[in-house]
């Protein structure tokens, strides 16, 4: 018999509501616990800034988690092509590197946090993707050798891809993240990185809708959707 599943706002006497909303402000938009506090009290609801940093702190692993499961699970990822590429990010003033890969629509599907960038890691990042969501058929990369190296020992260097401007996929994948950087004042270690990296690219997946690319009416509908997927999370 299979046990039932724990609420997990059940030791907390604020609502579900409030601490989702709480959450998705502040991994979603470039605001501080300070910033996420002033805003909830003026809609009417008076907490500190720890506790906004308490929450996110507990349940926004929680709530990416869900919705990676939710989307792998559905199969709402391409293997037609991937954009990978690496970004340099200072942790403690010592610089680290972001490893992330994304499909042609700007879907993060994984990132890895290393102090080198070789063929080591390259590895060991493009095989952690693909033990996820399995091979693609095209990878866009930039000149970086240890991509080719990493690639060669693969089986999969035949389906690399250079160009000077195709890989502008994933440099704009980097965006969010540098502006939420930027309001964090950069990340004292590398463990809190990862953590929030993780928690940021599966919350920008879930409400990143191509308003760009369609008409407003549906827009209108993907942000309803997102929205009402959102609060149906943990429930």
């Amino acid at each position: 018999m299979a046990r039932p599943k724990l609420n997990p706002f059940r030791y907390f006497n604020s609502s579900p509501d409030v601490i989702r909303l709480a959450v998705m402000m502040y991994v979603r938009y470039p605001l501080s616990w300070r910033n996420v506090e002033d805003l909830l009290h003026e809609r009417g609801i008076d907490i500190c800034r720890d506790t906004v940093r308490f929450w996110w702190d507990r349940f926004g692993p929680l709530f990416a988690g869900e919705i990676r499961k939710r989307r792998v699970r559905a199969g709402n990822f391409s293997r037609w092509r991937w954009h990978v590429d690496e970004v340099f990010v200072k942790v403690n003033g010592k610089p680290h590197y972001l490893w992330r890969a994304v499909d042609h629509e700007g879907e993060v599907l994984e990132f890895f946090v290393s102090k080198t960038r070789d063929k080591a890691v390259a590895l060991k990042f493009l095989k952690k993707a693909m033990k996820r969501y399995g091979r693609p058929e095209i990878i866009i990369t930039d000149g970086l050798r240890c991509y080719g190296a990493a690639m060669r020992e693969i089986g999969i260097l035949k389906r690399r891809k250079i160009g000077r401007w195709g890989n502008n996929r994933a440099e704009n994948s980097h965006q969010p993240f540098r502006r939420r950087e930027a309001a964090m004042l950069q990340f004292r270690r590398t463990k809190t990185l990862q953590k929030f990296v993780a928690v940021h690219s599966q919350i920008h997946n879930h409400f990143n809708s191509e308003r760009h690319l369609v008409s407003r009416q549906i827009y209108k509908q993907r942000r309803s959707a997102a929205i009402a997927g959102w609060r149906a999370l943990a429930a």
